[in-house]
């Protein structure tokens, strides 16, 4: 099927979902441990269970850990025992607000700069791609927030698939099972998803950036929580006796290499990142994000990072440490080895969009990187968006349409594909 003589039908439905889809507040919050970690992420997993609900998708749930399942059956009976999967996540990140989202559709974008609130600029120069669509409709929000496209917009875009499948059993198509997961932002929510409930070989997170990219490999990750422990005594008889960890702290951070910090990289380099501290004198902790493409230069920054602890603990006499190491993802790429033809079908797919595809890497994590390290090869789809975690977040429609669209499409092509690779059942 030609499906853009259906681009009227896919703007609109998209544009209606993504504007509803973002004002609901889905902020994670890395202080809490519950999954889901903010209650606003369980008001958008029942909105969309209503949702599947109303378009008599069945078998929709949502478990009490937030997450939303639903399969739509396969068109024909011979597809059957097919079943390919689609993911997406319900948060936001929780380093900008995504309180109160006021989006604004720039209809007919003339290609000069867009003035948000408080002095905030979206302009070309610093966002090329927005010249890609001239005449075309692209979304803001207000400069107050974030916008909410990160991972939103994935969201939408799987629904108004799911929909248009439903509505077109001529297309044929596999089992399509789609699962919506919590506190992807802060990387809690994987630890709960339900592994032995889904059917899919493979699957695919709609959760990447520019348009006509997908990302078959990503950062392998560890996250390093730091306690520093001072002595505290009155300031006015310190001399000799106090230890300040606020001090500790600051020199930790200080001695991290600044050139291989994520505002010092790009590329395949990868770096350590302090996001988080809190201190007083008695006590500091830092949480470092350690990250790159190899097992082998993240275990080098442990080291540098464990040698720097060790070295003020030399230089403060009676400072003591702890260093909690844990790794909170991998590479995705060994898992997609065992799928060859797996990429492949994903460009085609693409491809029949009218785009050349684009291979990339994510800078960054998956739900499906956590997911191929679980035994399921998930490499990860556009949606269209750009400056995600800014308030210059944006996302142009015809991208979101065209990651609609290649939804459809792999669904249309997996038939093929599977007949060519065969079933792999190997859940744990």
């Amino acid at each position: 099927m030609d499906l853009d003589k259906q681009r009227q039908w896919f703007e609109q439905r998209l544009l209606a979902r993504f504007l509803r889809y973002v004002k609901v507040e889905t902020t994670s919050d890395k202080n809490m441990n519950t999954i889901p970690s903010s209650k606003g992420q369980l008001d958008f997993a029942a909105m969309l269970l209503q949702e599947l609900k109303d378009l008599k998708i069945p078998n929709a749930a949502l478990n009490t850990n937030g997450f939303v399942s639903a399969t739509l059956p396969a068109s024909a009976p011979s597809l059957k025992q097919q079943t390919i999967g689609f993911i997406a996540h319900l948060d936001t990140t929780p380093d900008l607000t995504g309180a109160h989202v006021k989006p604004i559709v720039h209809e007919n974008y003339a290609g000069k700069a867009i003035a948000l609130k408080r002095g905030i600029r979206l302009t070309p120069k610093a966002s090329p791609a927005l010249k890609n669509y001239l005449n075309r409709t692209i979304i803001t929000s207000d400069g107050t927030t974030l916008l909410g496209a990160d991972d939103k917009a994935g969201v939408a875009e799987i629904m108004t698939a799911l929909e248009f499948l439903k509505n077109h059993p001529q297309i044929p198509y596999p089992n399509i099972e789609i699962i919506f997961t919590p506190d992807e932002e802060t990387g809690r929510g994987m630890s709960r998803f339900p592994l032995k409930q889904i059917k899919s070989d493979v699957c695919f997170t709609v959760d990447g950036g520019e348009e006509g990219t997908l990302e078959i490999e990503c950062f392998e990750a560890y996250s390093l929580k730091v306690t520093l422990f001072g002595q505290s005594i009155h300031l006015g008889e310190a001399r000799g006796k106090l230890i300040n960890a606020v001090e500790l702290a600051a020199r930790l951070v200080e001695t991290l290499p600044k050139n291989e910090s994520p505002q010092a990289t790009d590329g395949r380099f990868g770096y350590y990142s302090c996001v988080e501290l809190q201190a007083s004198i008695e006590r500091a902790r830092l949480e470092i994000l350690i990250r790159d493409f190899t097992p082998k230069e993240c275990k080098r920054r442990i080291k540098v990072v464990t040698s720097i602890i060790n070295s003020l603990e030399q230089l403060y006499p009676g400072a003591r440490s702890n260093l909690e190491i844990k790794k909170q993802y991998s590479n995705m790429r060994q898992s997609l080895k065992t799928y060859p033809k797996l990429v492949t079908i994903l460009e085609q797919a693409i491809r029949r969009t009218g785009i050349t595809p684009k291979r990339t890497y994510i800078r960054g994590g998956t739900d499906g990187a956590r997911l191929s390290e679980m035994g399921v090869p998930t490499p990860n789809i556009f949606t269209g968006g750009h400056n995600f975690h800014s308030y210059r977040e944006w996302i142009a429609l015809p991208a979101m349409v065209r990651a609609t669209q290649t939804i459809i499409y792999l669904a249309e092509l997996w038939f093929s594909f599977h007949e060519t690779h065969g079933r792999k059942n190997e859940k744990q």
